[in-house]
């Protein structure tokens, strides 16, 4: 029998039909999983891909052999699981700090509660360019949903609402606008869609959605805040939610994960679970 290694690679690479999305499956090079299909060629005697400019596809011999692997690797898999419990018993859940603050914690009690036997841990990402020494953990994500090399599912769209404390709501036409920096649409983009007039700037500047929601709580002014963030505030009336327009962004918030996690049915099912009930 070929190696392990070398099936793993092949099933890989026939599913995509890429040996590139297979080295990002693994964590390799695109070399190192080139080298391995040589070698299981060598051993059995038959060529597996047709390598050309475009890319890679399966020969006749390549195909045949592909469901065989797939199933055996898969009938393994499950009976290890079936006979040594090899399942998940830990999730880490890593995201920047409102998110884990205002998105994650609120809705982890129900699921800890359906999952005992699960270990969460949460690591705080303080900038997004640290998630990369968090890549083996499932991450929470605002964006768009394209980033390389993970699996995902969209949570909630970013869609932001004029809102504040409630003893201000009915005259808040006359509360400072709370201002918030960084890459969401702010007042301007507001009233230029919505075509109303934004509040005047205030003294308040914050470059986090969780501070600029404090603030608003506090009575420090009128903020474009994010209806996915603030579900809780909402629900028990800290905020409110103006009548006023929204305004929908292209962007939202994302549960992702490494492709290696998430192949057996076990697996699939808490995740599954865990955006059920992480979505707004």
């Amino acid at each position: 029998m070929p190696p392990l290694d070398w099936l793993k690679v092949f099933e890989a690479a026939g599913r995509h039909g890429s040996f590139t999305a297979a080295a990002e499956e693994f964590g390799a090079t695109q070399a190192a999983v080139s080298q391995r299909i040589r070698n299981l060629e060598a051993w059995l005697g038959r060529q597996l891909f047709i390598r050309s400019a475009r890319g890679v596809s399966l020969t006749v011999d390549g195909e045949s052999y592909l469901p065989l692997v797939h199933d055996s690797l898969r009938a393994l898999e499950q009976g290890t699981e079936n006979l040594f419990g090899h399942s998940v018993r830990e999730l880490r859940i890593a995201a920047q700090p409102s998110h884990l603050e205002m998105l994650l914690l609120p809705r982890l009690a129900a699921f800890s509660e359906s999952h005992a036997q699960l270990r969460l841990v949460i690591e705080t990402v303080p900038k997004r360019q640290d998630f990369d020494a968090a890549d083996g953990a499932l991450h929470i994500r605002y964006g768009r949903g394209n980033w390389q090399g993970r699996d995902g599912v969209l949570l909630a769209n970013e869609v932001l609402q004029p809102m504040a404390a409630p003893d201000c709501a009915d005259d808040w036409r006359n509360l400072p606008a709370i201002e918030l920096r960084g890459e969401r649409p702010g007042w301007a983009e507001w009233a230029r869609v919505t075509g109303q007039d934004a509040p005047a700037l205030g003294p308040v500047s914050a470059d986090s959605m969780a501070h600029a929601l404090l603030a608003a709580r506090l009575g420090m002014g009128v903020v474009l805040g994010s209806r996915a963030l603030a579900t809780n505030l909402l629900q028990t009336g800290q905020l409110v939610c103006l009548s006023a327009p929204e305004l929908d962004t292209i962007d939202g918030y994302w549960l992702t994960w490494p492709p290696s996690l998430g192949k057996t049915k076990r697996q699939s099912e808490i995740l599954a679970a865990l955006s059920a009930a992480l979505q707004c």
